[in-house]
């Protein structure tokens, strides 16, 4: 196994420990699980440039990159549904549209055409790790405030803090829906031909 695919094993292997940090809630356990989810993010950015800089490409590799991506953002969001930080309809969104991008794939690669990442779709995935490092990061800020909110004796956090889920939800949901759209309009006649 070359360093990218096991760059992207690495990102399988930190999904689940993510999780049992969150779940674990030692002090400090919100901030743990941001550094385990930004290390296994970069490994997302690195996996794939030393393959083409190396040309380290393997078919693994171009099944289990895009899949230990998903694995890894699927949870976080289900992290925050559970948490009642997201609506579940958000991340049934983004489970949807990738489903759908990876059946339009398969049946691309059936056809003998790949169709390659597009440039709306690595603007959602860039937006989507970034606001699920913000709600992370934010997590404990956003639990102290609503905790103040309920004692007038603790310092009250600014009160921008509590639209950080909602906006981060809308802009995930919408570059989401946008990419999703725009691999279908784009690839329409690979759907005529199946």
């Amino acid at each position: 196994m070359n360093l990218p695919n096991k760059l992207t094993m690495l990102r399988i292997i930190l999904t689940p420990i993510f999780l049992a940090v969150l779940y674990w809630g030692f002090p400090g356990a919100d901030y743990a699980a941001l550094a385990i989810f930004i290390i296994a993010s970069l490994t997302d950015m690195l996996d794939g440039k030393i393959a083409r800089k190396y040309n380290l490409v393997t078919d693994f590799g171009k099944f289990a990159d895009p899949l230990a991506d998903k694995i890894l953002v699927v949870a976080a969001m289900l992290w925050f549904v559970e948490c009642g930080r997201m609506p579940a309809w958000m991340v049934m969104i983004v489970i949807t549209r990738e489903f759908a991008v990876s059946g339009l794939r398969m049946i691309a690669s059936d056809n003998g055409r790949v169709i390659a990442a597009g440039w709306s779709g690595k603007v959602k995935t860039a937006s989507t790790m970034v606001c699920i490092v913000v709600m992370l990061a934010l997590g404990p800020v956003l639990e102290s405030y609503l905790q103040a909110l309920t004692s007038f004796s603790a310092k009250v956090p600014p009160a921008y803090i509590v639209w950080i889920d909602p906006v981060c939800g809308w802009v995930i949901t919408l570059t989401t829906l946008y990419s999703g759209v725009e691999y279908f309009v784009k690839n329409k006649d690979v759907i005529r031909s199946a």
